[in-house]
C-alpha cells in the first residue's frame, strides 16, 4: 500500500471497519452500500477540516450549546445544566460548558475546538467574572467572546441594536444604540434583584401561601396548588423545601402555577403576574430611556417566561408600548443559535 493509499484510511462509521474515504462518492467499499448522506457530510469535513463556530447560552436553569459551519449551518447543540458561576459555582460552570461544548462538537462529528465561540453566561457583570471565566474558556475555543447572557440575545437584532429584555429564572434587561452606548438594569441575582423573573413569581408565590395558612393575608388557590404540587401534608412544610439552601429551579418552577392561577381568576395570583409584568417592562423602558433610538424600539425578548407564556409576555409589551414606540419585537427562543452564527465574525474581526 503507498503512502498516499494509507492516508487515505479513515475510521469508518461501522464498527472495528476502515474504509477508504478516498473512493467515497465514487466507489462503494466492497462489503457495504455508499455513504450515506450523514456519514458523507461527516468525511467531507475530515478532509477538509472545516472551521465550526459555537454559540454558548448559559442561564440559570440551563445551557445551550450550538455549532454551526462557516456557512451559518447548524451541525450539532447539545443541552446541560445550568451554568450561572454565582449560582452553582466556577468549577460547576465549566464543567456543565466543557462537556456541553464537547457533545455539541462530537455531533458536528468533531473532536477539535471551535474557531471561534460566543459565551453568554448569566452572572458574568463585573470585570472579576470575566477574570474568572476567560482562562478556562479559552481552552475551549480559538477565539473567544463572553458576555452576560443578555448581550447575546441582542445578536439577533439587526447589527444588534435595540434592547434585549430576559424572563426566564432571572431577569434582566440589556440595550445597545446605534453609537455603541450600552446600559443594563435589573438582573443583579434572585437574593436582590430579578424582579419579575420566574423565581421571583414563586418566591411572592410561596409568601402568599404562608400568609393565607397562617391568616395574615387572604385567602388564595396557590394554597392548594402549592401543596399538590410539592406534595406537602401542610402549606407549613413548604419551608422544608426552601431552607437552608432552597432549589431556585424549584422555586422558579412554580411560575407557570401562579400565571394559571391568575388565569382563572385568583385574586392574589392576578397581583403577582400583574407586579411581575410591570417590573420586567421597567427594566426594558430605564434601559430605553438611556439609550437613543429615533427610529422606534428594537425589542428581542428571551427567557422561559417570556417565549412560552403567551399572557405574560403581552402584558410586558402592553406596559412599554404604553410608553415607548416599538418598531419590532423578536423572539428569540435560542439565543446560541444567533450568537453562533455572529462567532463567524469573532475570527473575521479579529
Amino acid at each position: 500500500m503507498t503512502t498516499n493509499q494509507q492516508a487515505n484510511k479513515r475510521p469508518c462509521l461501522a464498527p472495528n471497519k476502515v474504509c477508504d474515504v478516498s473512493a467515497w462518492g465514487r466507489v462503494a467499499p466492497p462489503d457495504r452500500p455508499g455513504p450515506s448522506p450523514r456519514q458523507q457530510q461527516f468525511v467531507d469535513r475530515v478532509a477538509s477540516e472545516e472551521p465550526l463556530y459555537a454559540g454558548v447560552d448559559g442561564g440559570g436553569s440551563k445551557t445551550l450549546v450550538v455549532v454551526v459551519d462557516a456557512h451559518g449551518q447548524e451541525l450539532g447543540r447539545a443541552v446541560a445544566a445550568g451554568a450561572n458561576q454565582a449560582a452553582v459555582g466556577l468549577d460547576q460552570a465549566i464543567n456543565t460548558i466543557r462537556a456541553a461544548m464537547e457533545e455539541a462538537l462530537r455531533m458536528a462529528g468533531s473532536t477539535a475546538t471551535a474557531r471561534a465561540a460566543w459565551f453568554g453566561l448569566a452572572g458574568v457583570d463585573r470585570p472579576a467574572d470575566q477574570a474568572a471565566l476567560l482562562p478556562h474558556l479559552r481552552a475551549l475555543a480559538g477565539a473567544v467572546r463572553l458576555t452576560n447572557d443578555a448581550e447575546l440575545v441582542l445578536s439577533a437584532l439587526d447589527k444588534a441594536v435595540g434592547v434585549a429584555l430576559i424572563g426566564g429564572t432571572g431577569a434582566i434587561a440589556l440595550g445597545r444604540d446605534a453609537r455603541g452606548a450600552t446600559v443594563r438594569a435589573g438582573g443583579w441575582g434572585h437574593i436582590v434583584g430579578d424582579e419579575g423573573s420566574g423565581y421571583d413569581l414563586g418566591r411572592r408565590c410561596l409568601q402568599a401561601v404562608l400568609r393565607a395558612d397562617d391568616g395574615r393575608g387572604p385567602e388564595t388557590a396557590l394554597l392548594d396548588l402549592v401543596s399538590h404540587e410539592w406534595r406537602l401534608a401542610r402549606p407549613s412544610d413548604l419551608v422544608g423545601h426552601v431552607y437552608p439552601d432552597g432549589d431556585k429551579r424549584a422555586i422558579a418552577g412554580l411560575a407557570p402555577l401562579v400565571l394559571g392561577a391568575a388565569r382563572a381568576g385568583d385574586p392574589v395570583a392576578g397581583d403577582i403576574v400583574a407586579r411581575g409584568a410591570e417590573e420586567l417592562a421597567l427594566s426594558a423602558l430605564t434601559v430605553a430611556d438611556r439609550l437613543a433610538f429615533p427610529e422606534g424600539l428594537p425589542l428581542a425578548l428571551a427567557g422561559g417566561l417570556l417565549i412560552h407564556e403567551t399572557d405574560y409576555r403581552e402584558s410586558v409589551l402592553e406596559h412599554i408600548r404604553q410608553r415607548r414606540d416599538v418598531s419590532r419585537v423578536a423572539i428569540v427562543a435560542h439565543p446560541a443559535e444567533s450568537a453562533a452564527r455572529a462567532a463567524i465574525g469573532l475570527v473575521a474581526s479579529g
